[in-house]
């Protein structure tokens, strides 16, 4: 589906706050390996994570920053995110609820 150039147009809260949004929750779902290596270190480290996690803080935020200094990455997070705004626009439903079941019995 080919988005028209016009409704492209992106507000200041769009470019700088929504589509960062689906930028880390993206980068997070492919950082997948090194978030559960960070979280399972800092849960068997307890008070101590800060000194014990070095390692696998540090892989985190490389894998992290790879992502959101990607430009081809953030294109494919604002198209994402105009064909949402498109849908939404067109049906008055947000993609989250747009997915959730209506319920059967009322």
């Amino acid at each position: 589906m080919a988005l028209d150039p016009a409704e492209q147009h992106l507000r200041h809260v769009e470019k700088d706050v929504l589509i960062p949004k689906i930028m880390r929750e993206k980068a997070k779902e492919r950082c997948s390996e090194q978030v559960e290596d960070f979280t399972r270190c800092c849960k068997d480290s307890g008070i101590l994570m800060v000194v014990k996690c070095r390692k696998e803080n540090s892989a985190l935020k490389e894998c992290l920053t790879a992502y959101y200094s990607d430009p081809a990455f953030y294109e494919e997070c604002k198209l994402e995110y105009l064909k949402e705004r498109d849908e939404f626009r067109k049906t008055g439903i947000p993609t989250k609820k747009r997915s959730q079941k209506l319920p059967t019995s009322m």
